[in-house]
């Protein structure tokens, strides 16, 4: 039955995601949830440095819900997907602060080597073990896209990746074609004996061998996600709709914060910010 089969089982995920579908994953606030999580969960992984804004590449950014996790740790990103129906929602959402690219990558990435400092990509790196055309090869597109990705991440920088591995040979296949193109790292599994809270995360890193992060486990979960919800309690309460009126205080008060974290200088608040201005005739 289709509706057991997984999205990259159905067909390209240009034609999966339509119109229709783009509206429903935004607009979806389970996925919006699980999104948040998943993304916070890769940038933890990436262990940037603290308080130092980053550039970072979110790979098969779709309609830029784990852009806006990126954003409200204060970095600058470049989201690239396949799907154009996916990049106009994100277009049209005055949240996402992130520069939209339409880019199959598959075919490879198109930047400049040493170009960023870290890359995520939630949910999207299995469609590339789908051979979708009869000219498309699953291991040479993996191992292109790894190439690229390679040249274009700053020495030292790490590259997370969340995915759904159907089984274990297809998880073996991404990260044999990833150390093919010179990354080093492997996989981290979250709660493994949970059918409902594993998550799958490949975690790849430039320059020298490291030690890869420890994955969740039902003891330290707790533990982190406290750890996780003071760093970021402030933008807590603007995720799962619960943001702040446009144009009022708070709504700048967030803006200029976020700004802040960017590095960009910003004017001090005063009695009047906020404040509407009367109608003048």
């Amino acid at each position: 039955m289709a509706g057991n089969r997984r999205p990259e089982q159905l067909g390209p995920p240009e034609l999966y995601y339509n119109e229709d579908e783009a509206k429903k994953y935004h607009s979806n606030s389970h996925i919006m949830s699980i999104q948040a999580e998943m993304s916070e969960r890769a940038l933890e992984l990436l262990a940037l440095p603290e308080d130092q804004p980053a550039l970072l590449l979110d790979i098969g950014c779709g309609s830029g819900l784990s852009g806006q996790i990126l954003t409200d740790d204060g970095h600058t990103w470049i989201g690239m997907d396949i799907s154009p129906h996916m990049l106009e929602v994100a277009r049209d959402d005055e949240d996402c602060e992130g520069d939209l690219i339409l880019k199959d990558m598959g075919t490879g990435l198109p930047f400049r080597p040493g170009t960023f400092d870290g890359a995520i990509s939630i949910s999207a790196i299995q469609w590339l073990c789908h051979a979708n055309q009869a000219d498309q090869n699953p291991r040479k597109r993996l191992h292109r896209f790894f190439q690229s990705l390679y040249a274009c991440m700053g020495r030292g920088t790490r590259a997370v990746f969340q995915f759904y591995p159907e089984n274990p040979q297809q998880s073996d296949l991404i990260t044999q074609q990833a150390m093919k193109a010179g990354f080093n790292g492997g996989l981290v599994v979250d709660f493994p004996n949970s059918s409902r809270a594993k998550k799958v995360y490949l975690v790849l890193m430039t320059g020298g061998i490291q030690q890869l992060p420890k994955a969740l486990t039902e003891e330290t979960a707790d533990q982190n996600h406290i750890r996780v919800a003071e760093k970021r309690a402030f933008q807590v309460h603007t995720r799962k709709g619960k943001k702040p009126q446009k144009g009022s205080k708070a709504w700048i008060e967030m803006k200029k914060d976020r700004m802040r974290r960017q590095g960009r200088e910003v004017r001090q608040s005063s009695k009047y910010t906020g404040r509407k201005r009367k109608v003048a005739f």
